[in-house]
């Protein structure tokens, strides 16, 4: 019996004055990184803002891809297998951040520490390539072969640990719009 599970890496570029910043240092065309539990993305986590209008609230967030501040974002949906125990690990800590989300803040300091190849760890702070390649690493799925300190949304797109399986506008897979095929996006399916 297979007990493999699947789990997503949602990247996306939500068009903000930050992700655009992040880009200059990155040069990678999606800078914002989450999990999520279902193919649908209806249960999806990050570090982002709390609140879509002010960039200076942010902290853990269970993110609403469907709202409008993901209105026009460009994505790509990837697909990693875990073992049971696995799932259960990222379930376990996604559930003890929700817990405690008020003691989670940002890390811009961290972020900063990318773009100077410095591991600038704070207490209760992510940012959001971070939590996501953490999560997986505590897990025992370590995504990436860096420090989670270090790694950016781009580092997910060429790990061999994820499958693509949708690139093309966020609204249009999530079927807030058109249908992904009719838009121009294209998906993988194993």
């Amino acid at each position: 019996m297979n007990r493999d599970k699947d789990i997503y890496v949602l990247l996306t570029d939500t068009g903000t004055v930050l992700t655009k910043i992040i880009r200059t240092f990155t040069k990678d065309p999606l800078n914002h990184a989450s999990i999520a539990f279902d193919e649908d993305l209806n249960e999806v986590y990050s570090f982002g803002r709390k609140n879509p209008s002010n960039p200076f609230f942010a902290g853990f967030v269970r993110e609403n891809v469907r709202g409008e501040f993901f209105e026009e974002s460009m994505c790509a949906l990837y697909r990693c297998k875990v073992s049971q125990s696995a799932y259960s690990g990222i379930r376990a800590q996604i559930q003890h951040f929700e817990q405690y989300s008020d003691l989670y803040k940002y890390n811009l300091a961290g972020m900063l520490g990318v773009v100077l190849n410095i591991e600038w760890e704070r207490e209760y702070a992510y940012f959001c390539s971070q939590f996501v390649a953490t999560i997986f690493k505590r897990s025992g799925v370590s995504l990436v072969d860096k420090s989670p300190l270090l790694v950016t949304p781009g580092d997910f797109q060429t790990t061999p640990h994820l499958e693509l399986i949708y690139h093309g506008k966020l609204h249009d897979y999530t079927g807030c719009e058109v249908t992904a095929a009719a838009a121009g996006g294209s998906f993988r399916t194993a």
